[in-house]
């Protein structure tokens, strides 16, 4: 009975497989990305990645090239998400003031939505940026994340509004950092000091912050 069950699932996994390859392999990115973020590169199982997304562990491996595969896979996945959200602001037609607002804001909302992300590259940071320093994708989508940053700051020093001589590199590192701090330490945080700041209206307060220092950071 258990071999035929087995034999059921394959042949289900197979057909949707076909159906819907893309929707498939999106839904396996992100159970990866769950089991990488929790259990790390070394602790993560294929096993149960594949039969929470109902398919095969041969099939997994059959598209990603095995384990490490899969967990670059999701590292640029991960990326990809964060990115596409910056893109779907459209903030080049926002006065330079806003659009950096806007930008700081939707890092802060994005990390603190997305802990499994903040794991994950901090996972990554255990291993040195090994497998970050591999994908051609990952190095793409964030150089278009400073070039979109220039645009703003360039406009912004055009018009008078932000001060010169920053590069967009230590803005990015600025938003970053407030953002990631805030999800990455969490839990040693609220332990030491109590958790009123990880409240809703506490991460609302802090989120205005986050525009607020940065816009006193760039702007003239």
């Amino acid at each position: 009975m258990a071999a035929e069950s087995a034999e059921r699932l394959n042949a289900s996994a197979k057909t949707r497989w076909k159906q819907d390859p893309e929707g498939v392999r999106a839904d396996i990115l992100t159970v990866a990305l769950e089991e990488f973020s929790q259990n790390g590169l070394s602790g993560a199982r294929m096993d149960e990645i594949a039969a929470k997304t109902r398919t095969s562990k041969r099939m997994i491996y059959y598209y990603f090239n095995g384990k490490e595969g899969l967990y670059q896979a999701a590292l640029e996945a991960a990326y990809r998400q964060v990115r596409k959200g910056e893109d779907d602001l459209k903030l080049a037609h926002l006065p330079p003031r806003e659009a950096m607002s806007r930008l700081a804001a939707f890092t802060f909302d994005h990390h603190r939505k997305n802990p499994d992300f903040i794991r994950l590259v901090m996972i990554e940071n255990i291993h040195h940026g090994k497998y970050l320093e591999q994908s051609e994708t990952i190095k793409n989508l964030n150089k278009a994340a400073i070039a979109n940053i220039e645009e703003i700051y360039e406009r912004g020093v055009r018009e008078g509004a932000f001060r010169e001589g920053i590069s967009p590199m230590r803005i990015h590192w600025l938003i970053s950092a407030i953002s990631f701090f805030n999800v990455s330490n969490a839990a040693t945080f609220s332990i030491l000091f109590g958790g009123d700041l990880h409240t809703e209206e506490g991460q609302e307060i802090l989120k205005q912050d986050a525009s607020e220092a940065v816009l006193k950071f760039v702007c003239a």
